[in-house]
């Protein structure tokens, strides 16, 4: 199935540096899509000299403005819209694009997104998701940050989304969906985390109850839920951990002549686990419940990573996500009336 992405290319530390070339590194590998490279037309035709063999397959489009990574989110609203990262989200929003992809502010992003494609019916707030490996192969998690309080209606529409995005992507038909938590009995957490237990086990999800930190790398569940603070927290963590141990093997590896042969010895194992857990090949993050899709590329991310994110949205631009959400929660809602529809007071 084709699609057309239409890609920020002036997000992100590196611009059209590295979001061009990944585009092109792409089409190469996708021979039915296309892409839309949207921004300021002298920094992008640059990169593109030697590459019109993709003729109609791509395209630029001229954007005057730019959102800056630390630019404040109301401004980037108000006074920029003609910024490559509100072009992408209306090429979206006209049907002329499947997907957006940018790498640059993401509060901007999410608040752009939000405000051109609005939120889909029966859902509240959109969630942040991103993809972590695990001991098994992937764990999908959200929320990651859009959204610090939340309530248990907020949790379940999340688990919804998680599944579908999951669905899409993995192409499994029926996702597990756990709970982060503080531990796996129903005593525990907070009344939120209790109540949404309670709606995510009555819904037709396939919930396998509460699960713990360590559950989300040992692959217990395909998706993990929790509000963006508790999300957000977990992931810098996890990110600050992986650059721990890394900066600790290569300390350790330098110490002395023995350790460094000892490092030629062990070469080929490192190099295998580098590229099981390379963080790059699980990069963008799907902004979820809008009525369209938008990707969010880490800020740094290179060419490959950028590369994997423009793939990721392919893949749920071709199997529908959004399309998939409504209908889940079209088909939550039916199943689980609104008190005043039964007459009781909300």
């Amino acid at each position: 199935m084709a699609v057309t992405l239409a890609i920020d290319c002036m997000g992100g530390d590196h611009g059209p540096s590295v979001t061009v070339p990944a585009a092109l590194e792409f089409l190469a590998l996708d021979a039915t899509a296309r892409v839309i490279l949207v921004g300021l037309e002298e920094s992008i035709n640059p990169h593109l000299k030697g590459h019109a063999a993709f003729g109609e397959r791509l395209r630029v489009h001229h954007a005057s403005e730019v959102v800056g990574m630390d630019e404040d989110v109301a401004s980037a609203m108000r006074n920029k819209k003609d910024s490559s990262m509100r072009v992408v989200a209306d090429l979206v929003k006209d049907g002329t694009a499947a997907a957006a992809i940018s790498a640059g502010n993401t509060g901007a992003l999410m608040a752009i997104s939000r405000f051109v494609l609005k939120t889909l019916p029966g859902i509240d707030r959109p969630a942040i998701a991103t993809i972590l490996p695990n001991a098994r192969g992937k764990t999908y998690m959200l929320d990651l940050g859009a959204n610090v309080d939340c309530k248990a209606e907020h949790l379940l529409q999340f688990g919804i989304m998680g599944a579908m995005l999951v669905s899409a992507l993995e192409h499994k038909e029926n996702p597990s969906v756990g709970l982060l938590n503080i531990g796996e009995e129903d005593i525990k957490g907070n009344e939120v985390v209790k109540q949404a237990a309670g709606l995510l086990r009555g819904s037709n999800l396939n919930f396998y109850g509460n699960v713990e930190g360590n559950d989300i790398y040992k692959g217990t569940t395909d998706v993990v839920v929790c509000d963006g603070f508790v999300g957000n927290v977990s992931l810098k963590t996890s990110e600050g951990l992986a650059q721990m141990i890394i900066g600790g093997l290569r300390e350790e590896f330098k110490r002395n002549i023995f350790t460094k042969l000892a490092a030629l010895v062990a070469m080929p194992v490192l190099n295998a686990f580098k590229g099981r857990f390379d963080h790059r090949r699980y990069n963008g993050a799907s902004l979820l419940g809008l009525r369209g899709i938008v990707f969010k590329s880490h800020g740094s991310a290179d060419v490959f990573a950028f590369r994997c994110a423009l793939e990721r949205a392919a893949e749920a631009a071709r199997h529908s996500l959004p399309d998939r959400i409504a209908e889940k929660i079209k088909d939550y809602t039916a199943t689980h009336p609104a008190p005043e529809a039964e007459g009781i007071p909300a």
